[in-house]
């Protein structure tokens, strides 16, 4: 098999297979194929423009009863730092990203059993009585929780939580979707087919959605392979997937501890997601695990988006990884790649160019 030839296959409208993927990731080489991911990217969204949100992710409670292996910020009910966040410090973040240029909400907490649909519904509610902001929160675990701990289905609660505010779904909780890694990494978290049973009733009720992966705890190739079939089938049949965003496992302060993922690793499956997800618009590079300069680097691999400035996040800080980004330092970092950086919407609507 000859890469240069599959690769110009890929771009000419074949759809990668599972041995192609397979074959390209073990065997390819990284220029290449990271040219080929990059003039997929530019045939989608010709004139070089990378976009970027800024968002706050407020987390609610860090009560969980999931305490997953790679997870640092769960705390026990009973634990002197455990918390629920009040009314007043929650709007007092929300005017503070407001005040930054925020244009969306990640709202995301611990399962909390104390807390069940009237909760969300009393904090979507009072957001949007007060402010004009995107509400894109709740990860699929959280959802599967809320509809147990409140005694209903999955689309009964996504319907309840649309009408008090809720705009989209984060694709958080994924992980790796195949549960030969889930039941090592997070026993007590949803399985993979729940994931994707909260994905597709969204998309159902008219809830667009993003999806992501966590990569380089304990999973293979080839459970990541799964991971993206899984996703391709929905989006075949459903199309509500909005982006895919691809990170990594960062081993730090966690239970599960572990080695990091390499840089050019994580940079050829990037591109390999592009070419292989050919019914995804958006591919988002994460600088917040990889850092600046990978973040940069990513936009050469096949992505178009770098996500959020992130005025705030704590989960990732928790188990020890700290980077931060200034809306000048974005603008900066895409420039420096040779895109045109613009700031969008949660819709991916460009709201300013600079």
């Amino acid at each position: 098999m000859n890469t240069s030839q599959l690769l110009q296959e890929v771009l000419n409208g074949h759809r990668m297979t599972d041995d192609e993927f397979v074959y390209l990731s073990k065997e390819g080489d990284l220029l290449e194929i990271g040219q080929a991911a990059d003039q997929s990217r530019f045939r989608r969204f010709a004139g070089n423009v990378v976009t970027f949100v800024i968002d706050r992710n407020i987390n609610y409670t860090n009560i969980c009863s999931c305490q997953c292996k790679f997870c640092a910020f769960y705390r026990h009910k009973e634990d002197s730092d455990a918390y629920v966040i009040d009314r007043a410090s929650l709007m007092e973040k929300i005017e503070d990203a407001i005040g930054l240029g925020a244009s969306q909400l990640m709202i995301q907490g611990g399962l909390n059993e104390d807390l069940d649909i009237s909760f969300f519904e009393d904090m979507f509610a009072g957001i949007k009585a007060r402010y004009d902001i995107c509400i894109h929160s709740l990860t699929a675990p959280e959802i599967v929780y809320i509809a147990k701990n409140s005694g209903l289905s999955i689309k009964d609660t996504l319907l309840r939580l649309q009408k008090a505010g809720l705009d989209s779904l984060p694709g958080g909780g994924a992980e790796v979707l195949h549960d030969e890694v889930r039941q090592a990494i997070s026993p007590n978290k949803i399985k993979s087919r729940e994931w994707l049973e909260v994905m597709k009733t969204a998309h159902q009720i008219g809830m667009k959605t993003t999806a992501t992966m966590m990569m380089g705890s304990i999973d293979t190739l080839e459970h990541r392979l799964v991971h993206l079939q899984r996703i391709r089938d929905l989006q075949d049949e459903t199309g509500g997937f909005r982006a895919f965003i691809v990170w990594t496992y960062q081993p730090g302060h966690t239970e599960l501890m572990g080695n990091k993922i390499s840089s050019l690793e994580y940079l050829r499956f990037l591109a390999l997601s592009r070419l292989y997800l050919d019914n995804f618009e958006h591919i988002q590079g994460s600088w917040l695990t990889q850092g600046q300069k990978i973040g940069q680097l990513s936009l050469l691999f096949g992505a178009d988006d770098l996500g959020s400035v992130m005025i705030e996040e704590n989960v990732v800080r928790a188990a020890g990884v700290e980077y931060k980004m200034q809306k000048s330092e974005m603008i900066e970092l895409i420039r420096g790649a040779g895109r045109l950086p613009a700031l969008r919407d949660t819709e991916y609507r460009i709201l300013e160019r600079y």
